[in-house]
């Protein structure tokens, strides 16, 4: 479908501003700015990049408690968590303000110069929800038990089953 690369661009860009996808998110930017779908979208189709960013937003908060529950965190360690969760939270407001910027619609697909600023701009947000987030989550990686640490290594996002799980290719799962 000719939307898949903005749709999968706007995704990539929004949903990295959380810090919850340092955890879980694997896009290759690239690929993306180089398709060439139509200009134009279908009569009467449109999307909206704002939903799609509040869900991946949303998405990520959800990751985050199930992770949190998987990991069977023990007394001592929920200073860690509590660090890493408020870290978390300043990360996804911030996204979530970011989403709130988006177009609640779009029905002409941005051009190429459009979706590399789009891409530089994701970036951009990922790096920087990266630098919020790591040092607490450092620092929690640090008190986990080897079995948790097992726990928060699983492979998580498009290569581990996620949307896209069809790029790994044939095999065992």
């Amino acid at each position: 479908m000719f939307l898949r690369p903005l749709l999968l661009a706007t995704v990539a860009g929004l949903a990295f501003a959380s810090p919850a996808s340092a955890l879980d998110s694997d896009f290759d930017m690239i690929e993306l700015a180089q398709a060439t779908p139509p200009a134009t979208a279908a009569p009467g189709r449109t999307f909206s990049p704002k939903n799609m960013c509040l869900d991946q937003v949303a998405r990520r908060l959800g990751n985050r408690a199930y992770i949190k529950a998987r990991l069977e965190l023990k007394p001592e360690q929920m200073t860690a968590w509590n660090a890493f969760e408020k870290a978390s939270d300043e990360a996804s407001t911030k996204a979530t303000a970011r989403c709130a910027a988006l177009p609640a619609e779009m029905k002409e697909r941005p051009n190429y110069v459009d979706r590399l600023s789009m891409e530089e701009d994701a970036m951009k947000a990922r790096i920087a929800s990266i630098e919020a987030v790591k040092p607490t989550l450092v620092a929690l990686y640090g008190v986990l038990s080897p079995e948790q640490k097992t726990v928060l290594d699983r492979p998580r996002g498009m290569m581990a089953g996620g949307p896209g799980h069809h790029m790994r290719g044939p095999g065992p799962r």
